[in-house]
């Protein structure tokens, strides 16, 4: 289990002990302050992006769309996912909780055929996608032990669910991820009806009266490569700048706020599937 040590006395204090650890021995210890501590809010919702990121490559989406999971449970597959990515951030990818957590991963995925890059991409979007989210909304900058904590993190997660040909160093990964998307994202119906059902469920988690709003505000938040893999229309051109200044103005208030000094990464208020969780509950209860 990854037990984090105390933090030093300030707003920054985590940065400080982050600052003394080695960003790769440690990597579940920065990882777990950095999403659990400092910015769960912004990682929760990076993640969500990054998960949306995928359905733009069509041999993701196909996958997706013929397991039905998306159009007949789309809730519960999001809960099951955010909760396992969870658990191994919130106890490490060796503990008890976080080995039942990648068989659970892994037994989903093995009952389909899925590419080797495919996989290999998606575990890309998680080591990547919540940096440039929290450096662009979050209270503070990430301290470089957390890009490299990220990385290193999710490269073992990756070699225990199997997946190989991991890029060595973090420029190499981040090479292929920018590489991937530049050759798979293209349109495809299936890109297409993934896209509308997690919009869909994004918005179902708001009152009715604003759901068309937040289906909107959504749509903004996706750059124009994404647009034009789902095939969406092109969003309210004011609505993009009108977002981002509200979540940067939520990160200047947050820098007000005292430190956290217990991890909320387990604690995902958007879990409808499985109440109280992780009260009552196990990891091998998720998933399939």
């Amino acid at each position: 289990m990854t037990t984090l040590p105390r933090p030093r006395f300030g707003r920054y204090g985590w940065v400080r002990v982050i600052d003394e650890l080695d960003p790769v021995a440690d990597a579940a210890t920065v990882l777990k302050i950095t999403a659990g501590c400092e910015f769960p809010w912004d990682y929760q919702r990076a993640l969500e992006f990054a998960l949306f990121r995928t359905y733009c490559v069509p041999t993701i989406s196909a996958l997706l769309r013929r397991t039905g999971e998306f159009e007949h449970r789309p809730q519960k597959r999001y809960d099951d996912t955010a909760l396992l990515m969870s658990e191994l951030v919130e106890h490490g990818y060796d503990s008890e909780r976080g080995r039942a957590s990648l068989r659970a991963v892994n037994r989903m995925h093995a009952r389909y055929d899925i590419s080797n890059d495919d996989m290999l991409y998606v575990l890309s979007t998680f080591a990547f996608d919540p940096l440039d989210w929290i450096d662009r909304y979050g209270w503070r900058r990430l301290h470089p032990h957390e890009r490299i904590a990220s990385v290193a993190f999710y490269r073992e997660v990756g070699i225990r669910m199997g997946i190989r040909d991991i890029p060595a160093s973090t420029a190499d990964f981040h090479a292929f991820k920018v590489r991937y998307e530049r050759e798979r994202f293209v349109y495809s119906d299936d890109n297409r009806a993934i896209g509308e059902y997690t919009r869909d469920l994004l918005a179902s988690w708001y009152p009715r009266p604003v759901r068309s709003a937040v289906r909107g505000a959504v749509l903004s938040m996706i750059d124009q490569d994404m647009t034009r893999a789902f095939g969406f229309g092109d969003p309210v051109p004011a609505v993009r700048p009108a977002l981002e200044s509200a979540l940067q103005a939520r990160g200047r208030v947050e820098r007000l706020l005292p430190k956290r000094t217990a991890s909320r990464s387990a604690q995902d208020p958007r879990n409808r599937t499985y109440p109280g969780y992780p009260q009552g509950y196990h990891p091998s209860d998720l998933g399939v």
